[in-house]
């Protein structure tokens, strides 16, 4: 990975995949471009997981919102790493913070994905059965009866470690975030906002990297539309 550099034209983010900069930029093409990477909303200098938490965050805040996520961009760059107690950290981290706020037919699919992160967990680092997260014990606890359904739906299950990052993790981030957007909450915008700031910095304490200083843009251009 190249060395982060400042653009000389910097796209007001919008929704959606960009064929270059002229033409705007979503979260994570911002990113690669930043990165000194090809241009591309999948860049390898991000976890694909955190990547798609940025993603979907860009797609879903309304567009007076979104220029917030600007300063978050250079944070990014270099949060990458195999090991799996990354994704587990971020399906939790998107689980425990849609499931209070989401529609009661969404909270039923993310306390089931809150009970297996926790199982998952569980395996990685030899802890009981039973183990749970504070964070994710107060999530359920304030949604009992999803989690009574989850709890006979998934009767101490767990998916296989492959199948948790390929499948189980991803679709928990889709709805989460689509919950969030989506949630009779008085701020979506912000709390979308929180959710991938405190997935970035999940993340980077996890993989044990200091964020890269936000760059000082040189001038700004329109997305044309």
């Amino acid at each position: 990975m190249s060395s982060p550099r400042t653009p000389d034209l910097v796209p007001v983010l919008s929704r959606g995949k960009h064929h270059s900069p002229r033409r705007g930029a979503c979260f994570m093409e911002m990113a690669s471009y930043l990165a000194g990477e090809k241009w591309s909303d999948h860049p390898p200098c991000t976890h694909p997981l955190l990547a798609a938490v940025a993603r979907q965050v860009n797609d879903r805040m309304s567009d007076e919102a979104r220029s917030r996520l600007i300063t978050l961009i250079p944070s990014v760059i270099g949060l990458t790493g195999d090991d799996l107690h990354v994704d587990v950290r971020i399906a939790l981290r998107c689980a425990t913070t849609a499931l209070p706020v989401v529609a009661a037919e969404r909270q039923r699919g993310l306390a089931v994905a809150v009970l297996s992160a926790n199982r998952i967990r569980a395996q990685l680092d030899g802890l009981p059965g039973d183990f749970m997260e504070d964070e994710s014990r107060e999530a359920l606890l304030r949604t009992p009866h999803a989690r009574r359904w989850a709890e006979q739906f998934t009767p101490g299950f767990a998916p296989t470690a492959k199948a948790f990052r390929k499948y189980a993790a991803p679709a928990t981030v889709s709805g989460a975030v689509d919950g969030i957007a989506a949630a009779c909450v008085p701020d979506p915008d912000a709390l979308l906002h929180e959710l991938l700031a405190g997935t970035i910095a999940d993340c980077t304490a996890l993989l044990g990297r200091t964020p890269t200083p936000a760059p000082r843009p040189a001038r700004r251009i329109r997305t044309h539309r």
